[in-house]
């Protein structure tokens, strides 16, 4: 009976620190890139502009 109460006290304790250092990861972690996407528009093309006009419509 021994054994059994102390597997399973051990496996609680187990999870709970898995789940703490889980926890801790995910607030810790970056989700995204720092990289910042520049999108350089050609003002140059006046038939570039009207086809992404209406690709933003």
């Amino acid at each position: 009976m021994n054994d059994f109460r102390m597997k399973v006290i051990l496996t609680i304790l187990t999870g709970i620190i898995f789940s703490f250092l889980f926890i801790l990861l995910a607030f810790i972690l970056p989700t995204q890139s720092d990289k910042q996407i520049i999108i350089k528009k050609h003002s140059n093309d006046p038939l570039l502009q009207e086809v992404s006009k209406s690709f933003a419509k």
